[in-house]
Formats: C-alpha cells, sequence, structure tokens
C-alpha cells in the first residue's frame, strides 16, 4: 500500500495515511508470453526485468505506466515449476485496471480482432462498466471503465500500442473473496483505514477516505466477496502472489 508516514509505539508499528495500493505481484510460466500479452495487448509500459531478490534463479518482470508510478505497478514472479493455481477463497481473484468511460467500445473491438476471449461488459453498482479477461497463465483481470479515469491522465504510457485516450490508467482496485468477510474486514478497516461505501450482494467495497489535499483517483478500492462454502483457494501459476 501507498503510505505516508509510519508512528511507532511502545508495542508495534501503525501505518498511517495509506493512500491506495501500490502494486500487484503475480506468478507466470512463460516470461515472453507475459510480456507479449501485457505490453502487446494490454499497451502496459514494460518497465524492467530483475530477479526475484528471495529467489535469485527466478525472473522478476515489472510494468506500469510511463514512470512506473505507484498504482500501476504490475509484477510476476517466474516460476515455471509452481503448481497450477485454483480459484478459491482466501486470495485476490480478480485484479482490475481503470480506463476511461468511452473507452469499452475500443477495447471490446480490440480483443475481438485479437481472438481475445472475454466477458462482458456488464454494470456494477451504478458507475462502472466492467469486463472480465484472462491472461495466458488463467490470471482473472478487469478492465472498468469509470469517470475517476479522467484524474489519472497521467498514468499511461505514451509510446504504447494503445491510443492515449483509451490507455490504461493503472489500477482500479482488486477483489478480495473470503468464505466470511468479517475478520478482513476488520483488518481493513481497524488496520489500514479503510471504509465501507458500498454493498452489492455479496460484495463489499472498501474505499480510502478522501482527504482534502489529495485528488483521489482509483487505486484505493479493494473489494471483498463473501463466498461461503466455497473451497480454499491453492496459489501457484495465474494466481496473484500478494498485494502491497
Amino acid at each position: 500500500m501507498k503510505t505516508a508516514e509510519r508512528k511507532k509505539s511502545k508495542d508495534k508499528t501503525v501505518i498511517k495515511d495509506i493512500f491506495g495500493i501500490h502494486h500487484v505481484t503475480a506468478i507466470t510460466s512463460d516470461p515472453q508470453r507475459n510480456i507479449d500479452f501485457y505490453a502487446n495487448n494490454l499497451g502496459l509500459r514494460f518497465v524492467k526485468l530483475t530477479v526475484n531478490q528471495d529467489d535469485p534463479t527466478s525472473y522478476h518482470l515489472y510494468y506500469g505506466d510511463e514512470l512506473g508510478r505507484p498504482g500501476t505497478i504490475l509484477t510476476f514472479f517466474h516460476w515455471p515449476d509452481a503448481p497450477k493455481g485454483h480459484r478459491g477463497t482466501s486470495e485476490v481473484t480478480s485484479t482490475s485496471f481503470l480506463i476511461p468511460e468511452n473507452s469499452m467500445n475500443y477495447w471490446i473491438d480490440r480483443f475481438k480482432t485479437k481472438q481475445m476471449d472475454f466477458r462482458g461488459p456488464y454494470k456494477r453498482f451504478d458507475d462502472e462498466q466492467v469486463i472480465t479477461l484472462n491472461d495466458p497463465d488463467g490470471l482473472e483481470l478487469e478492465l472498468v471503465a469509470h469517470k475517476s479515469a479522467e484524474e489519472r491522465s497521467v498514468n499511461v504510457w505514451k509510446e504504447g500500442p494503445i491510443p492515449i485516450e483509451h490507455a490504461i490508467r493503472g489500477f482500479y482496485s482488486v477483489t478480495l473473496s473470503e468464505q466470511g468477510y468479517e475478520d478482513t474486514a476488520s483488518v481493513l478497516a481497524n488496520d489500514l483505514g479503510f471504509i465501507l461505501t458500498r454493498q452489492d450482494g455479496s460484495r463489499f467495497r472498501y474505499e480510502i477516505p478522501a482527504q482534502e489535499e489529495e485528488v483521489r483517483g482509483g487505486a484505493d478500492i479493494i473489494d471483498v466477496l463473501c463466498l461461503p462454502y466455497t473451497q480454499q483457494a491453492v496459489t501457484g501459476i495465474g494466481s496473484v502472489h500478494h498485494v502491497a
């Protein structure tokens, strides 16, 4: 999470003034296929290729906007021998990117031209249009068309394959799945400073409260899906490893 300050107490470090999502890290089996999908198809900038600091034998791929700004950074650990991930609870089920309100038709046409499977568009809450797709490893992604994209016009890759007026503006949100949402909700609200702003059936939305000096514009939304009687996820290829 993007933070402005850490306040130390006698017993623990309390995180203050969290502004939103800094980066999302997932697991891939094939780095070249991953680059082709995210840089060429989605138009994210391939910022750098390095190694996993905890596992120097594996690649670590970074994507973002032109400058790799916080709130746009998607990274991947290259772990080809990891098991295939399986959907379920206790994981990040979907990573959502922000696109301009009038860009939905552009992306639908692009995916059809490239023969990429997708689902939607469908409406979420009152002000979002969403399409869902999966990357080559099965990682679930969303493109969310929302008016807040106007506030994040700098979060693009100007030299990329997508026209600037339709380019991805960084993250919009991430979705967590839980059998019961109460414990996660408590951490989000009491420890990280999120507030519950909306509910739609089993989807509970948490957002960072607006501050006077802060311009809100996405990358500060966590959705929690309550999915009782659903098996626990198995983390592996095609899964999110962590969100920060």
